[in-house]
């Protein structure tokens, strides 16, 4: 078990180390849309890549509607393995709705022989979601 402090310090030590490894300006919270963004998570049980929409109800259902009509697309020629959730609880019960990918591996935070294996796969699934996000978003601005 790590205490609070040694977990803190390894999530840092986590994002700094890939940072450094694959120096890039991600878009993320940029997108230029309202309560769009993209999103790296890793804890001490999975790592994936999203795009969550957090808007107000009205906003994300537009917005939602939109990424449905572009489903095949996202899956055909960008990420096969996305996973569509129209009602996505985060751990601190908001409701969101997300499209996701997860490596299929056990994977921790905590164990930094993992650490590569996630690095990898955040870079090449969020590079994908970059992409797709490029040439549809002027689809997808309200």
């Amino acid at each position: 078990m790590f205490s609070k402090e040694e977990s803190r310090k390894l999530r840092e030590d986590f994002w700094i180390s890939y940072g450094k490894s694959f120096p890039r300006k991600w878009i993320l919270y940029d997108t230029k849309i309202k309560g769009f963004s993209f999103k790296f998570h890793f804890d001490t049980k999975t790592a994936l890549v999203s795009l969550d929409l957090e808007d107000d109800l009205e906003n994300r259902i537009n917005y939602w509607e939109k990424l449905q009509s572009l489903k095949s697309i996202l899956k055909d020629e960008f990420l096969p393995d996305a996973i569509f959730e129209e009602e996505y609880i985060l751990d601190n019960g908001k409701e969101i709705s997300r499209i996701y990918v997860t490596l299929d591996q056990k994977v921790s935070i905590h164990n930094k022989n993992t650490w590569r294996d996630v690095m990898e796969f955040f870079n090449e699934k969020m590079g994908v979601f970059e992409s797709f996000f490029e040439e549809y978003k002027d689809f997808l601005e309200v």
